[in-house]
């Protein structure tokens, strides 16, 4: 296959106009989680910690929806690039199906034992409690985000990101000023602290819910098909899990080992968790950047595929993965630049002060990695199909070198905090010669489209 030579300024343009609304819908999510921070961290440390603990289910149950709607994503994509709509209604009805049956787990889990989740995290009886009462608020919520995200990767793919991303970021605001209401009690409503957050969170998600079913009513959008929810096509289905059971795979390895990481970490004492929640706060507002291009990615280089214009998708491909990079550098400057403001943006211990400080230092390096990774193989990799080499290269780099490493010096060895949190950031950097090898070897230069037969609600004439 030559080389296909690009248009740069309609290419540039064609990202900006994708990954920017992506990129604030991150950015706008990533504020709850700040929001949470700043406002808890003024009330106690062990507030912020305990709901920062306490968020790792939720963590969770995100990266088994994250594959489901990747799945759907991936090959929606390309299925809009051919331009089958009635293939997208039955991919539309496969992800509802799957992510409701998920979040109604997650709810009932955060309702029926969340002292034992919490237990996960942390040893702390005090965080426990506080913990605890969160979850029992904030699971409701967990119950309708698997539905919401259906919905919104759906638009994504339909040419529809601008509407996804003033859903979410009118939830997130919401989100933000419900949490100052509750945590702190303002205008005559009870002071809730920990369990304000959780109530704000709930109410948000009911109304990006209402937005999600109300905008995609419009005659542009995909609507779906209830008659289809258990009545998808064998092909299609079979599609649909071959792209799904890697990425599932790869979710579940990434976001279990994301939540060891917080786990050691708040093994080692209220003030290496502290640290480390605050961190964490700052690492999700500066990846924005990296998951908006990243999203883009996928779907500029699924579109062109589906398509069945393999070249210009190599080029793409090829284009994005060198952005990556400039992403990375540009992340860790960032990273070195704000240090001096979030260690002094909550209220914290001598201690964890220090330790936010040495954890700031070690992060700017790991945000290399992960932004060269988070475009090259969740955008182009991903877009392409090649979900499989994500779920090993985290089998190896992170469950086979970084996870063990921590243990032991966590456990067995008794390492420095920061040495500790150092293996924790291993994996990203150390796979990116891997990932480069990869990516050069061009499996994911294909088309997924299949010519399959009508439904028969389609063929009855249901609507689009």
């Amino acid at each position: 296959m030559g080389e296909q030579t690009l248009d740069s300024r309609a290419f540039y343009r064609k990202l900006r106009q994708m990954s920017f609304p992506f990129i604030f819908q991150s950015l706008m999510l990533a504020l709850v989680a700040a929001g949470d921070a700043l406002m808890l961290g003024r009330v106690a440390q062990e507030e912020m910690t305990a709901v920062s603990l306490a968020t790792q289910v939720q963590f969770v149950q995100n990266m088994f929806l994250m594959a489901i709607t990747a799945a759907g994503s991936i090959l929606g994509a390309q299925y809009w690039g051919k331009g089958d709509r009635d293939t997208l209604r039955s991919l539309f009805m496969l992800t509802l199906r799957f992510t409701g049956l998920l979040s109604i787990l997650f709810c009932a889990a955060c309702e029926l034992m969340p002292s034992q989740l919490m237990r996960i995290f942390t040893h702390d009886d005090t965080l426990i409690t506080i913990g605890s009462a969160y979850l029992r608020i904030a699971g409701w919520s967990y119950l309708l985000t698997g539905i919401s995200q259906s919905y919104l990767a759906m638009m994504k793919v339909t040419d529809h990101v601008q509407p996804t991303a003033w859903i979410s970021s009118g939830a997130v605001v919401l989100n933000i000023l419900l949490n100052a209401v509750f945590i702190f009690g303002l205008f005559g409503a009870p002071r809730m602290e920990a369990r304000g957050a959780a109530l704000a969170t709930t109410l948000s998600r009911v109304a990006e819910l209402a937005l999600c079913i109300g905008i995609s009513s419009g005659k542009s959008y995909i609507h779906p098909d209830w008659r289809r929810l258990f009545r998808v096509g064998r092909q299609l289905t079979r599609d649909f899990a071959r792209q799904c059971l890697p990425l599932m795979g790869g979710s579940l390895f990434w976001g279990v080992g994301f939540t060891s990481y917080t786990a050691i970490m708040g093994h080692m004492g209220v003030d290496a968790a502290a640290a480390n929640s605050v961190a964490a706060v700052v690492r999700d507002l500066i990846c924005c950047a990296c998951n908006g291009v990243g999203n883009a990615a996928g779907i500029m280089v699924g579109n062109a595929l589906g398509a069945g214009d393999l070249a210009t998708g190599k080029a793409y491909g090829i284009k994005l993965k060198n952005i990556s990079f400039v992403i990375g550098f540009a992340s860790m400057a960032l990273v070195l630049a704000v240090t001096p403001l979030a260690v002094r943006m909550v209220i914290l211990t001598d201690e964890a002060r220090s330790y936010l400080t040495g954890m700031m230092i070690i992060m700017a390096v790991y945000m290399i990695g992960r932004c060269v990774n988070t475009v090259t193989i969740n955008g182009v990799l991903d877009g392409g199909g090649d979900t499989v080499f994500d779920m090993y290269s985290l089998a190896v780099c992170m469950w086979g070198i970084a996870i063990p490493l921590a243990l032991l010096g966590a456990f067995v060895f008794h390492w420095p905090v920061l040495l500790v949190y150092a293996c924790t950031c291993l994996d990203e950097v150390g796979k990116i010669p891997w990932v480069m090898i990869r990516f050069r070897k061009y499996k994911w230069v294909q088309n997924l489209t299949r010519d399959l037969p009508a439904s028969a609600s389609d063929q009855n004439g249901v609507n689009a």
